[in-house]
């Protein structure tokens, strides 16, 4: 089960939440991992599961290993399995679903492919989740216009496949090859943001299932408007609590004539860090800037047989024509020497630079095989580039302290970056020291002006401290939204902040 840490502190949490008013700011280490436990599960209705049977047929599954299956993500949460499972295949069957779900207070919980690191997925009070992958199909593709229609189930490297014919790509890449619904609802970014953006710049329009069991379309196809409330943008990130993603329509981009990757090892990973800097406010259109920390390359390494030189590494990407590709890296490369940059190979072959992505996309298996049995309580924390190399030096030297295994890795050109903390899950010591580590970086972002995360979303980690960095106006508001939109609290209750 879920480990405790800081009873006092978190008993008087819960105990303030129990009687319906606010923690103060400060009081929320580790809110939702105690109040887990306390959340009741919601009974599923015998007549609730009868109508599922009788409309969804062999679609609707109480299989012991398919709810399992349902109930599980990449966060280190243990959480009772869904009720049952729905795989939709059309907008009417999410219409129907939830329709069903609304009338007898039953919650819906999406689900993509499972690769949330936050708890978003977890039917922490009971009920249905809905399986979008089964809506798989790229309905438009706009060409002229440079934007596409999906439905939500559609993978990010599916989407590329279909496209390349075209001469075009979609280039937030988040690592993992997550549906499109899934990085809409927790705003998704990656590798690509520093030059591209995040997926609340990229999402046009979309198709949602509302609480009541509506069908809505939010924006167009157009790449701007002023028509009221920016209902596309309250969707985007809402992480299932608002209604169900069906459908999105996303600017596209053409294929660069050019592409070339570069790999330079530091030695220190400010010296990697402060690079970046420079790069970045020199105003270098880099496209991609990933960070490695010692430990993260030497994982890799086990992992793809790369031969790395094991040395904190910055992992680059050029976009543009041939000249301005080549302009780009010759920058980077008197830029990153004149730091202590060392090795700068290039990679310019398709081949070269996916076998060079691939491992960084793996770096967070391949460093839990480097302690097997662990589970991975990762962080996320983003902060304004000036202040990067302050943020993750006094994060190394807390986790060298810690004792506790743990790798770098990040989207540093936009100030982004994860700490993978490999704990036992037997161990609820460890459990605890990670969590206060993850406590430690999220207060040192918020004091340097950044966010507690930059891409995973709120889920059930860090609800706490949505409340430090919007303060307690800022959550009523949301709730409030939350509260108009969905006043039966089916929409994936339980996540983002207490109902």
């Amino acid at each position: 089960m879920l480990a405790d840490s800081g009873p006092q502190q978190s008993g008087f949490l819960v105990s303030r939440m129990a009687h319906g008013s606010e923690p103060s700011r400060g009081d929320t280490m580790n809110a939702p991992i105690d109040l887990l436990p306390r959340i009741a599960r919601r009974p599923m209705p015998a007549a609730m599961l009868a109508a599922l049977k009788a409309h969804f047929g062999e679609r609707c599954s109480t299989a012991q290993a398919i709810r399992e299956q349902h109930g599980r993500d990449e966060s280190p949460f243990d959480v009772p399995a869904p009720d049952a499972v729905v795989f939709a295949t059309s907008n009417d069957d999410v219409v129907a679903l939830v329709a069903l779900a609304q009338s007898h207070g039953v919650p819906v919980i999406p689900f993509g492919i499972g690769s949330s690191l936050e708890g978003h997925l977890l039917a922490v009070q009971g009920g249905v989740s809905v399986d979008l992958s089964r809506m798989n199909q790229v309905l438009r593709v706009n060409a002229e216009d440079l934007t596409v229609t999906v439905q939500a189930g559609v993978t990010r490297k599916q989407l590329n496949e279909a496209l390349r014919h075209d001469g075009l790509f979609f280039p937030i890449d988040p690592g993992a090859d997550a549906t499109l619904g899934g990085m809409c609802a927790t705003r998704a970014s990656g590798t690509n943001a520093v030059r591209y953006g995040t997926m609340r710049e990229n999402v046009l329009g979309l198709t949602v299932v509302t609480a009541n069991g509506e069908l809505i379309h939010t924006g167009s196809r157009a790449r701007k408007s002023s028509a009221g409330y920016d209902l596309t943008r309250l969707f985007v990130g809402s992480e299932g609590t608002l209604g169900v993603i069906t459908e999105i329509t996303l600017k596209l981009y053409p294929l660069p004539e050019a592409v070339s990757a570069a790999v330079c090892h530091f030695p220190t990973i400010d010296a990697a860090v402060r690079s970046t800097i420079q790069v970045i406010q020199m105003g270098v259109p880099i496209a991609r800037c990933e960070l490695l920390d010692v430990h993260a390359v030497r994982a890799v390494n086990a992992h793809d047989h790369l031969g790395l030189r094991e040395a904190p590494m910055l992992l680059m990407e050029f976009h543009g024509s041939p000249a301005g590709v080549q302009e780009q890296a010759e920058t980077v490369q008197a830029l990153t020497t004149d730091l202590g940059g060392e090795d700068f190979q290039w990679a310019t072959t398709p081949e070269e630079r996916t076998r060079l992505w691939t491992a960084r996309h793996h770096a967070y298996f391949s460093a839990l095989q480097t302690r097997p049995g662990c589970r991975a309580v990762t962080t996320d924390t983003c902060v304004p580039i000036s202040r990067l190399a302050e943020c993750i030096n006094e994060t190394v030297a807390e986790a060298d302290a810690s004792g506790i295994p743990y790798f770098i890795v990040g989207h540093v050109g936009d100030g982004n970056f994860h700490v993978g903390y490999l704990i036992d899950p037997t161990a609820p010591g460890e459990r605890a020291e990670a969590e206060r580590l993850n406590q430690l970086l999220v207060a040192r972002a918020l004091r340097l002006e950044g966010t507690c995360t930059g891409e995973h979303g709120i889920g059930l980690h860090k609800m706490g401290f949505l409340l430090d960095e919007a303060g307690a106006g800022g959550v009523a508001l949301m709730r409030q939204i939350k509260h108009a939109l969905d006043p039966g609290n089916i929409m994936n209750p339980g996540k983002i902040f207490t109902w």
